[in-house]
């Protein structure tokens, strides 16, 4: 399964739950959603922005997007955190990738990856940033 229907099954469950109020999140939580959508909008930029920047530069935003998820997890707890841990969970190839040559073959095991992965990647963010969005606005 790609990356993005992997976050999209993610984000469908987390759309349930605040649906049928399994998750009813704290006034806490949304201010931390609402910096995490603007964090991830600002590291993954619309398609046709991102697809015509170099290949280090969208591997570069992909890892931001990660590390805004990872700080967000660490500062709450909860459901919240269980969501976004499973959606840095489903990008966690992203960590593995490279945008630069490895010629010797010394890359610890991180490959290049192709451009339909990146794509495939910055449309999971994409998809999360806008849950988020909603959750935040509380819609």
């Amino acid at each position: 399964m790609s990356m993005c229907g992997a976050v999209e099954q993610v984000v469908r469950e987390a759309q349930r739950q605040l649906v049928d109020g399994g998750w009813d999140p704290a006034p806490a939580d949304l201010v931390l959603v609402r910096e995490t959508a603007s964090a991830l909008a600002a590291a993954v930029g619309p398609a046709h922005v991102q697809e015509g920047l170099a290949r280090i530069d969208r591997l570069a935003g992909l890892r931001e997007a990660m590390a805004a998820l990872a700080v967000t997890v660490a500062r709450t707890h909860g459901h919240l955190a269980w969501f976004l841990a499973q959606c840095s969970s489903e990008l966690a190839p992203v960590l593995h990738w490279r945008a630069l040559e490895a010629p010797d073959g010394r890359s610890f095991g991180a490959v290049l990856p192709t451009e339909e992965e990146f794509v495939d990647a910055e449309e999971a963010v994409r998809r999360l940033e806008v849950m988020l969005g909603r959750v935040g606005l509380g819609g």
